[in-house]
């Protein structure tokens, strides 16, 4: 997979303990990498990261202590760095405004930062959002020239990341600026990722839609659905990370024209509002139990949002695996295995993922392409 390009490699990944991290690390370690993650404390219990036993270096600190974080990547000495520490919640940004730019906007910062004074760091994969861009609610995706934006602090901090990632990418790892403005001389590949919303197994995080179905089909308790009507570009957690792994391959071969913001989403069928994913999960897990609840005191979060992914689909030639009825499929039959049996089934998802993939033919299975 993706010609070998990660074995034996040194590869640190910013925001390993999350979510979105945890699975990347999973993917990593089957890829034969050696993983150094740098992140702070699991934020939930249980979480993924912990049930999944990885064995990796595992570096507990703050993206927001340069210091910290600059000897970490500099000590490590990685070839690659994905950068996934985050503060990722919508509804958590209207209470932590401050928090979450320190950690989204000058988080990115640090870790762009530290990685131009490290000359080991030949490229850098920055994940950021599909909330990246001003969401103007309209019927077409949003492709990657589209202007950044964002009304909530969330989204607003996301466009703030990917506007200092363009930054860098035109005036640190510029070629003809290095002798003037780099530390280290050293010749940097940047790319950004943007993803829609993301599932699958293992996510405990508040005010999101599965983690909080599942959480309460686990109590016995009837779930609360705020924004029925709301849709999102569904996709499981592995599509967009076999996008981020297509990336860091093509810029660890030192192509310069992959270095450059990508949308990595689903296909149309699976942008579906917020109701029928409830009722696909009921259909897999009868015992979920929900009430519509509509309330004007809810913070505003966008209603329709929508990624254009032909760049990805010509330029990478990557394509999604699972559709929106396989991927809810699987991850409630992940949370219902742990919930009712205690089982982790992560590397037995991943390995059906590959079997999809291998099945479709697709570019990052067929090695040497």
């Amino acid at each position: 997979m993706f010609g070998s390009i990660y074995k034996g490699r040194k590869v640190f990944v910013t925001g390993h303990s999350g979510f979105k991290g945890s699975w990347l690390c999973l993917w990593l370690k089957e890829l034969g990498a050696n993983v150094i993650g740098y992140s702070l404390p699991p934020p939930t219990d249980p979480n993924h990261f912990e049930l999944l036993y990885l064995g990796i270096v595992s570096i507990t600190g703050n993206v927001r202590d340069f210091g910290k974080l600059k000897e970490a990547i500099q000590c490590c000495k990685p070839e690659i760095v994905f950068h996934l520490a985050a503060q990722p919640l919508v509804r958590y940004s209207y209470k932590n405004p401050v928090e979450t730019f320190e950690t989204n906007v000058i988080g990115t910062i640090n870790v762009l930062e530290a990685c131009r004074q490290t000359e080991s760091v030949k490229a850098i994969v920055n994940i950021t959002s599909d909330k990246c861009y001003e969401n103007r609610e309209w019927v077409w995706g949003y492709r990657e020239n589209d202007p950044m934006g964002g009304y909530d602090p969330y989204s607003a901090s996301k466009g703030c990341a990917e506007l200092v990632t363009s930054c860098y990418r035109s005036s640190f790892f510029n070629p003809s600026h290095l002798l003037t403005f780099s530390p280290s001389n050293n010749s940097i590949l940047l790319a950004s990722a943007r993803a829609g919303n993301v599932i699958g197994g293992g996510d405990w995080a508040e005010d999101r839609l599965l983690p909080d179905i599942m959480r309460a089909v686990s109590k016995e308790e009837k779930v609360i659905i705020r924004n029925p009507n709301a849709t999102r570009p569904w996709q499981h957690v592995l599509d967009p990370l076999s996008g981020y792994l297509m990336l860091g391959q093509k810029l660890l071969e030192g192509r310069k024209e992959f270095a450059e913001g990508w949308n990595f989403g689903p296909d149309d069928e699976s942008n579906i509002c917020v109701e029928d994913v409830v009722s696909c999960v009921k259909s897999d897990w009868e015992r979920l139990d929900y009430e519509i609840r509509s309330s004007q005191d809810n913070p505003y979060e966008a209603g329709f949002l929508k990624l254009d992914c032909s760049k990805a689909h010509s330029k990478l030639k990557w394509r999604p695996v699972w559709d929106i009825k396989k991927t809810l499929s699987m991850t409630a039959r992940w949370y219902k295995g742990f919930y009712e049996n205690g089982k982790i089934l992560s590397l037995n998802d991943l390995d059906e993922y590959i079997k999809y993939a291998a099945k479709k033919n697709l570019v990052w299975m067929r090695q040497g392409d």
